[in-house]
């Protein structure tokens, strides 16, 4: 880890003599984008939504690569070792914030081995039921829970997951004790909870809505400062009732420390533009993304505000990855 800050604080310095010539010549070459969670995910469909968009307003392609495994640390891991030079791109969710919580030892630093470019958008999450639970709100479930202490349990798609801390923080805000039951995957969670297996579960609209839509799967509240486009009959859960449960996703790109600012200009740029494309603004609504389309400093901020967040809620609920 101390090789990589080095070889960053090196790059830096570089970067001060050669971003006159790189400001006019970059980028020369594709970019390489690092997802590092599977293909069809949250933070995949995203990328490939605006991917069009972006290499139009950069000049040149996006070689978007999947480097999934280990909570999105083996794609961040790579790119904290890629050249500082502006052609490898980690694009993240918000299990970055979340991770330095929750690894007793991670493979970077996450706050001083790469470098925010821009924050490309948000999306809700949103409390299901079972259909056979009866309950149709999420005043009935507290109510349920809180004469049922225990016996009440939900699905995440992994221990330390955003969807087992929605739950977690559900708990906390709400005064209800809940089980979780964690899996390996958003995707064989939701099945289960269709299936009936488990009653609840924290998800994004994308996965959830074709279930809601079918009534197989009730959704109580989303979270957010307004109604889900995709999804405008679920209130909020300040509408519900609990204000404190903040458990959106955010998505945001990174590169590896030292990457001159005249590179990190013209990627903000260019990624701004793709989100903000009318066309991928109307896609990614209708997948459940707020497309944002913010600055390096507005990232940075983000950063510093989830993770100080997550922080606390994996603290108070001792949540470990065993």
């Amino acid at each position: 880890m101390h090789a990589i800050r080095r070889r960053h604080l090196l790059a830096g310095a570089g970067a001060v003599i050669g971003s006159p010539a790189l400001a006019q010549g970059f980028p020369d070459r594709p970019v390489r984008v690092i997802v590092p969670f599977g293909p069809g995910g949250g933070t995949d469909n995203l990328v490939r939504l605006i991917d069009a968009h972006v290499r139009a307003a950069l000049g040149q392609p996006l070689v978007i690569e999947n480097r999934a495994g280990a909570g999105g640390t083996i794609g961040g891991e790579l790119v904290a070792r890629a050249p500082a030079d502006g052609y490898t791109v980690l694009i993240v969710d918000s299990s970055f914030a979340i991770n330095p919580s929750l690894f007793p030892r991670l493979p970077y630093d996450s706050a001083k081995d790469f470098a925010p470019v821009s924050l490309l958008a948000t999306g809700p999450v949103i409390l299901l039921s079972h259909r056979s639970l009866p309950v149709t709100s999420l005043q009935d479930l507290v109510a349920m829970a809180k004469a049922r202490p225990g016996q009440l349990s939900y699905a995440s798609g992994g221990n330390g997951a955003s969807t087992h801390l929605a739950g977690e923080l559900l708990k906390m805000v709400a005064g209800i004790d809940l089980v979780h039951v964690p899996y390996r995957g958003t995707g064989p969670a939701t099945t289960d909870v269709v299936a009936g297996h488990v009653p609840l579960m924290f998800n994004g609209i994308s996965a959830a809505r074709p279930h809601v839509d079918a009534g197989r799967l009730r959704a109580l509240a989303v979270t957010g400062d307004r109604r889900a486009a995709a999804l405008p009959d679920v209130p909020t859960f300040a509408e519900a009732g609990l204000p404190d449960v903040t458990a959106s996703t955010y998505w945001g790109a990174l590169v590896p420390a030292g990457t001159p600012a005249a590179a990190i200009e013209k990627l903000s740029g260019a990624l701004r533009a793709g989100v903000r494309h009318p066309d991928a603004q109307e896609r990614l609504t209708a997948l459940g993304f707020v497309p944002i389309g913010g600055s390096p400093s507005d990232y940075a901020e983000n950063l510093r505000t989830e993770t100080t967040k997550w922080a606390e809620v994996v603290r108070k609920a001792n949540v470990t990855l065993d």
